[in-house]
Formats: structure tokens, C-alpha cells, sequence
């Protein structure tokens, strides 16, 4: 649809929901506002792309670099600009033919400094139970004992005083209506303002307490373990109006015209959610960052286009990867852990890819780390406890199981939760794959199950009929599931099992390095045939490495024994006794003051963001030992450890002898490396399914986990250079990715993609060639294993059979091919990795 030019603020026209071509995410903040977004529509339409996908637009906690910490949903965030540069950038996308989709955060809201900024949460700790706005927090209300007067109708723990309250009384202060701590300003309940500082904080609805008893008496529920944000009941009618108001009217009025939903599995009911957000919108383009497990599948039954695409990340990764070397690399890296203090190791020591894979168990001690007894969700884990024990009080036939047995329990059951979370709705039967996954985790337990164990699985699943409690403890469930999983196994296990960071992604399987690519294929059937038009993702705010940075690592499975020898030698270089402190969870340290995990991480990072600067990478292994858990954390910081990890960083700058063979080494794989990154970006965009493009990763981008990847781009230079170069020049990645990009950018708008179809390469080197066509009229065929093939003398005699008809073009270099059998060595000429054909003549 075409749109007429019109006046900047003027009012978008309402348009049909349209399926994306492609989008383009941008990370709004105050560095990169609204503003300069449209700025950049002409560069972003020239791109190519259809919708520009844009971070949460309400109004956020002041300085917000992401947006998901929402303070009011009444407004457009005035440090982005405002409703008015919302409308202002709908209305030069309209112009260049672009529409929009805003990322909605339906899970929680902030707990802001000050507080007054929420003033749902603010009228809450003024008022208490009795407040309007009581029920649209998730607060135990029976977790905390109430304020003098009123002991049975409890209170929030406000999780925020820096020691003990008595240690800090004397830096709280009474101003008018108005509580004082620091930065913090909290309200005071009526008639409690004139009375003595102990009697008046006794009287509050709210309990300012020491921020370390968060994990034990925290009583509302939480964005996983963040304390600053507080979970929101969208479930409730009222509370989904009020919250979505002002991004319903958006779309109402044409200036959004889809959504991406952030974190569904921390809703109550995600499909009771989908189906009011498609009620409300008509069926507005949507999808949800649901994070599938291994072969889970998204429920058929939620009305949404699909996932925000990292099932698609972790099959464009795998076929790239190989799965022997990552095997190999796997039992070097254990083989690395204990390895001898001059640094040798034997990298084909033991069989890693056997099960139980070191990997697998890291993610288990992970879940069971969240939530065992002072763990970082032990106070969910809490919550159940007590739900439980009212059920069993309730009735008799599920009395007398002691609280710490069914802590106990419901410990073991989340830890062997193998998915995010299963879908209970109250009144419906439990979803098959829901009761897969229940007997898988029952069963992951290796110890024998008792009365209370079969207990709290009934109520997990919703088996034991219904009645508040009942449906609150398995719709409860669900959500902690989903918490344990993402902090226990992203945020945990991933830090602490090293091999090859490439893997550790969201939704990854370390465990299961690589993907066949006629596993591959099937996943690309499946989503064409169920969800054409989910969306597919490489990169995101949350990629722990953005996409070229992880096909440098991909380099490393394919030389899993020169790269183990390389990080041994650089140890050595670095110096055993600068390392910071010894052991490292996994085994006995090298030698005095070396953690040899530490090094293996820091290696991979450093050849994964190259070049960065010291400041960039001591952010990000700092970052890596903290989630990790083991040696500090961000509760519990270990001062000294941290600080030799950072001069073993700010050592290796300064090491005029080591930091030349980095950089060697990263330009050594950099053929390979580059092989990679065009491989994984044109599958990307040439895949079923909607490719959004993360801000800036139309060129090679190297970045590392947030903040690090949510920093500003400069779209501006990357428009000068798209006009600046038409045509790709062989060795210059930044101009062949830019290129590749916007070429099959511009196929996508202009002609819609068929059906997938498999086509196999025959000879020596067949398996090194990915190729797949796309209706009759298009095909992509990408190298896997560039490495390996070099290795082994190329393509040789390898051949791919063009389907006939009319004869071939690559796009991306002009070069025409007849029907038929065709020498991949030349289709892939002159060191091109990759190829776009389209048949002559169509349009």
C-alpha cells in the first residue's frame, strides 16, 4: 500500500495489518531517540527492510538504556520524544513506505528511585490492601506481617536499604508525607506522619528492609531476580486496559502497526493474554519471545505470527557448526581445566559429547542453584511452599507434608524442568507437551519419589480439581519454571561451561553442539508450514555475542587442537601468577593465583570481539564471573578475585608479546571467519520466516554481552557507505555483508519467497555446500565448514544441479549460470562463499 506525502505531525492513516517483509531493530534510549530514528527512515528504506522493529516506547525509569523498566503506561517516554516524535517518525516511515512494530512489556513494571515515578506502586505503599491499584501487583499479602494495626493484612518488603535497618535508621528521614532513604522517597500512610521514627515505620504498609533479604522474604514476584522490577497482573481485565491503553490507540490510529511481546512465560495465562491482545487489535502482527528448549514447539493454539527467532539462531548457527570438532573442543576444554603447570593438555582427552555431557550438568547444578535454600529464587520457591502447605490443610487427604519436604520437592522439580515452563490453564486439560515434560523432570530425579514428591507434581499439573489455591499454585508453578530456567541455565550455566561461547546462547544447546542440515531442512518444513511468518533473528539486545563475533568462534570447532594449543600458549605468555585466584569449579587450577577457566573465556572473548578495547572486555568477563556464580557474583563480590581478573585483562594490552599473536591468530581464521558470517546472513534472510535485522549488523559487527550490544550505531555513516557502495568487493567484508544485505533485502519486497525445497550437491566436497530453493524462481547456496574444506583441496569435482528451465543469476555478483549440473567451484568463484540466484526474465 502506498501512502501520500503529508505534513511531519500529522496523524498516520489507519492501514490492514501487514506481514513484514523484514525489520530492522532499533534500541531507542537517550542516546538514540525517536528523533534520530526518523532521521534514519530514508537510509532504512533504501535498506530495504519493510517495519522497523522498535524498543519499549513508554515511559521508563530515568536514563534508561533499554526501556524495559516502564514507570507509566499513560505516555510515550518524553526521553525518547514524546508521542509527538512517535507520530512524527510513523509519519516519515509511511512516507518511505515502513511501518512499525513496538516492543510491549506486559510482565512487570519498575520499582523506581524515586517511587513516585510509579504511582500505581506509589498509592500501593501508601495505601496498602486497601489501594486500587492493590491487585495489579503480584504481592503475597500474606508473606509479611501487616503494620501494627492491622497485623493480618500484611505488607510489601521493599528490599532496599543498603545493611541492616538498624545499621541505617539514622539515614532514613521523615519530609512531610514523604519517607527518605538516600535517592529513595517513599509515601507515608495518612495520619503516621507526626509519629516517632519507630513507631511510624511500623505503622507503613510497606517494610524497608536490607536488599540481601530479597532471596528469602521477598513477597512479590519479579522480572527472574531483578528486585527493581515488579511483576504486573495483566491477567486481569482492568489491569490489561490500563496497561495497553495508550499502544491500543496507537494502533488504532495507525501509527503502530504490530507488536513484540516481551517474556510471555512470566504471564499467568500467555494464550488468555495473546487472545485479548489479537481481540483488541484485530489480529495485529504479532510475536513473543518464547524461548523454546531443544525440539519444543510453540503452543499451536496462541494466536500470534510466531517467536521473536532464536529457535532460528540456534539452526542457522548449528549448520554452520561442526559438531564433531565442538565435540573435540569440548573434551580439550576439560582436558585445559586440569591441565599441568607449563599449560600442556592432551585436547582429545575423553569422550565429551557422551552422555551425561559436562554441559547438561552444569545446567542441572544451575537450576538447583536458583532455588535450594538461599538461593537466588528461593523465595518463589517460598511462595509454593506456603500454597501448598494451605492446600494441604485445606484437605485432609493431602495433610501433614512438612514444609520442608515439599521445598524439597518442588526443588527437584524445577531442576529437572527440562523447558521453560509448562502451560497449566485452570479448567482445561493439561497440554500433552506440558505432561511430557512433567514426567521428564519426575524422572530427571535420581533419587526414589515419595507421597509428597507425587504432591506437588498433581498440583504442578493442575490434577487436584479446582479452587483458588489449586489454580494459583499451578499457574504459579509455571511462572517460577520459567524464572529457574532462564536464570539458572542463560544467566547461569552458560557463564560456567566454557567450551565454545558460541553455543551458549539463548535457547541453546551446548550439550548438542551443530545441527545436520537435514535436520536443518526439516525445521525450515516445519515453519513453513506452521508459522510462515515467525520471526528469525541473528543478533539481539540479548545475544550474549552478536552474530559475526560467533562465527569467528564457529572458526574454533573446526580446529579444536591448534585452538587448544593457542590457548595454552597464550597462558603461558600471560603468566600463571597474574591469574586471577585458583580454581575454578571444575577442577584443581594450573598453579598458584591461575584459574584456568577464567583464561579459556577471556581467549574466546577476546577473538570474538576483536579489536576491542581493555575497558569493553573487562566489562564482559567481569559480567561472565559474575553470573557465573562461583568465584563472585553481584551479590556477593569477590573484591580481590575481580580485581586480578581485571589486570589480567589490562595485562595481556600491555603484553607487547602476546597481543600481536592475537591479533595473528584472529587474522589467520578471518578467511574462514568471513565464510561464516555471509553464510549465516544470507540463510537469515532467505529462510521461512520474517528476518529482523539487529541496529548495525548490516556489517560485520563484533559485539559482546549487554550493555556492550545496546550501545548507539551510526546509521548516518552506514548510509553514506550504502551509497557509496553498489557493488561488493571480494576481501572487503564490511562492503560484502552491506551488499549480500541489502540485495536480499530488496528480492524480499519485491517478490514473495516460495516454498522450501532441499537441493543436494554431489562429489567429494557435497557436504560443505548448504543449497535450497525458494519457490521455482530463487535459490541460496551458502559454505558450511569453510575450514575443513580448505583443508581437504576445495570443492574439487563437487557439482550442484541448478533446476531447469530458464538459466540462473547470482545477484550479488551478475554472474549467470545455465540449467543444470554446475561445478560449485564455479558458482562459488573467486573466493565467494555464497551465492542468490534467480531464474532470468522473472520478476
Amino acid at each position: 500500500m502506498t501512502h501520500a506525502a503529508e505534513p511531519a505531525q500529522s496523524r498516520p492513516a489507519a492501514a490492514p495489518a501487514a506481514v513484514p517483509s523484514a525489520s530492522y531493530r532499533l534500541q531507542l534510549q537517550p542516546g538514540f531517540t525517536l528523533r534520530d530514528a526518523t532521521a534514519a527512515v530514508p537510509y532504512l528504506a533504501a535498506l530495504g527492510v519493510s517495519h522497523l522493529h522498535l524498543s519499549p516506547l513508554l515511559a521508563a525509569a530515568p536514563g534508561s538504556t533499554h526501556g524495559y523498566d516502564t514507570v507509566d503506561h499513560g505516555r510515550i517516554s518524553e526521553q525518547l520524544g514524546g508521542e509527538e516524535a512517535l507520530r512524527a517518525l510513523a509519519a516519515e516511515a509511511h512516507r518511505h513506505h515502513l511501518r512499525l512494530i513496538a516492543d510491549v512489556v506486559p510482565n512487570h513494571m519498575a520499582v523506581p528511585v524515586p517511587e513516585h515515578l510509579n504511582r500505581p506502586l506509589w498509592e500501593v505503599l501508601r495505601d496498602g490492601p486497601d489501594s486500587p491499584y492493590a491487585d495489579w501487583f503480584d504481592i503475597d499479602w500474606t508473606a509479611q506481617p501487616g503494620p501494627v494495626d492491622a497485623p493480618a493484612r500484611g505488607r510489601v518488603l521493599l528490599p532496599l536499604l543498603g545493611d541492616r535497618l538498624g545499621a541505617v535508621l539514622d539515614q532514613l528521614a521523615v519530609d512531610g508525607d514523604t519517607l527518605r532513604y538516600h535517592d529513595h522517597v517513599l509515601p507515608l500512610r495518612p495520619g503516621t506522619e507526626t509519629l516517632p521514627l519507630p513507631e511510624l515505620l511500623g505503622r507503613q504498609w510497606y517494610r524497608p528492609a536490607w536488599w540481601r533479604l530479597a532471596r528469602t522474604e521477598l513477597n512479590y514476584r519479579r522480572f527472574f531476580t531483578v528486585n527493581e522490577l515488579i511483576a504486573v497482573r495483566v491477567e486481569r481485565p482492568e489491569v490489561f486496559e490500563a496497561t495497553h491503553g495508550v499502544l491500543l490507540r496507537l494502533h488504532r490510529e495507525g501509527v503502530l502497526d504490530g507488536f513484540r511481546i516481551d517474556h510471555p512465560d512470566g504471564l499467568a495465562d500467555p494464550r488468555g493474554y495473546l487472545e485479548r491482545l489479537a481481540g483488541a487489535t484485530g489480529g495485529a502482527y504479532t510475536v513473543v519471545e518464547k524461548i523454546l528448549t531443544g525440539d519444543e514447539r510453540l503452543p499451536a493454539d496462541w494466536p500470534c505470527a510466531g517467536t521473536t527467532g532464536y529457535d532460528a539462531l540456534r539452526r542457522i548457527d548449528g549448520v554452520l557448526t561442526d559438531h564433531a570438532g565442538a565435540c573435540r573442543l569440548a573434551g580439550a576444554y576439560e582436558a585445559f581445566l586440569t591441565a599441568s603447570p607449563d599449560g600442556t593438555a592432551d585436547p582429545d582427552r575423553g569422550e565429551p559429547c557422551a552422555d551425561p555431557h559436562p554441559a547438561l550438568a552444569a545446567a542441572r547444578r544451575g537450576r538447583a542453584d536458583m532455588t535450594g535454600p538461599g538461593g537466588e529464587l528461593s523465595a518463589e520457591v517460598e511462595r509454593l511452599v506456603r500454597l501448598a502447605v494451605r492446600l494441604g490443610a485445606a484437605h485432609p487427604a493431602h495433610a501433614d507434608h512438612p514444609p520442608e519436604r515439599l521445598r524439597a520437592a518442588l526443588a527437584r522439580l524445577l531442576t529437572g524442568y527440562p523447558a521453560y515452563r509448562p502451560y497449566v490453564r485452570p479448567g482445561e486439560p493439561l497440554p500433552e507437551s506440558s505432561a511430557e515434560q512433567l514426567r521428564a523432570a519426575r524422572a530427571a530425579d535420581e533419587g526414589p519419589t515419595d507421597a509428597t514428591d507425587r504432591f506437588v507434581a498433581e498440583l504442578a499439573a493442575g490434577a487436584l480439581g479446582r479452587g483458588p489455591e489449586q489454580d494459583e499454585f499451578a499457574v504459579r508453578f509455571g511462572q517460577t519454571a520459567a524464572a529457574v530456567a532462564a536464570k539458572g541455565v542463560e544467566d547461569t550455566a552458560f557463564y560456567r561451561w566454557n567450551a565454545l561461547l558460541s553455543l551458549n546462547e539463548v535457547g541453546g544447546e551446548p550439550a548438542r553442539p551443530g545441527v545436520r542440515p537435514a535436520d536443518f531442512h526439516a525445521w525450515c518444513h516445519y515453519v513453513e508450514r506452521h508459522w510462515p511468518h515467525t520471526m528469525t533473528v541473528l543478533s539481539t539486545h540479548d545475544t550474549k555475542r552478536s552474530a559475526d563475533a560467533r562465527a569467528r568462534l564457529a572458526v574454533l570447532a573446526e580446529q579444536p587442537r591448534e585452538w587448544a594449543a593457542e590457548a595454552a600458549a597464550w597462558s603461558t605468555a600471560a603468566g600463571h601468577g597474574a591469574g586471577p585466584g585458583s580454581g575454578s569449579g571444575h577442577g584443581s587450577a594450573s598453579g598458584p593465583g591461575h584459574d584456568p577457566d577464567s583464561d579459556w573465556l577471556l581467549w574466546q572473548t577476546l577473538v570474538a570481539g576483536w579489536p576491542l578495547s581493555p575497558e569493553r572486555l573487562v566489562a564482559a568477563v567481569l559480567k561472565a564471573a559474575r553470573e557465573a556464580k562461583l568465584r563472585t557474583s553481584w551479590t556477593t563480590q569477590d573484591v580481590r578475585f575481580e580485581r586480578a581478573l581485571a589486570d589480567r585483562v589490562h595485562g595481556v594490552f600491555g603484553n607487547p608479546g602476546l597481543l600481536p599473536r592475537i591479533e595473528g591468530y584472529v587474522a589467520g581464521i578471518a578467511p574462514y571467519a568471513r565464510s561464516n558470517t555471509l553464510a549465516a546472513a544470507l540463510l537469515h534472510l532467505t529462510v521461512p520466516g520474517v528476518p529482523d535485522l539487529y541496529q548495525g549488523s548490516e556489517e560485520p559487527l563484533y559485539t559482546l554481552v549487554d550493555p556492550d550490544n545496546r550501545r548507539p550505531v551510526d546509521l548516518g555513516a552506514l548510509a553514506v557507505r550504502l551509497t557509496d557502495s553498489p557493488t561488493a568487493r571480494t576481501g572487503d567484508l564490511a562492503r560484502e555483508k552491506l551488499h549480500l544485505t541489502t540485495t536480499a533485502l530488496h528480492l524480499r519486497r519485491t517478490r514473495e519467497l516460495g516454498a522450501h525445497r532441499p537441493l543436494t550437491a554431489v562429489g567429494p566436497a557435497a557436504a560443505h555446500l548448504l543449497a535450497f530453493g525458494r519457490g521455482p524462481n530463487v535459490l541460496t547456496a551458502v559454505t558450511r565448514l569453510p575450514y575443513r574444506l580448505a583443508r581437504t583441496g576445495g570443492w574439487h569435482d563437487t557439482v550442484l544441479h541448478l533446476p531447469g528451465g530458464r538459466g540462473w543469476t547470482d545477484e550479488l555478483t551478475d554472474r549467470h549460470f545455465p540449467s543444470g549440473p554446475v561445478p560449485v567451484g564455479e558458482l562459488l568463484a573467486g573466493d565467494r562463499p555464497v551465492a542468490l540466484l534467480t531464474r532470468r526474465g522473472t520478476s
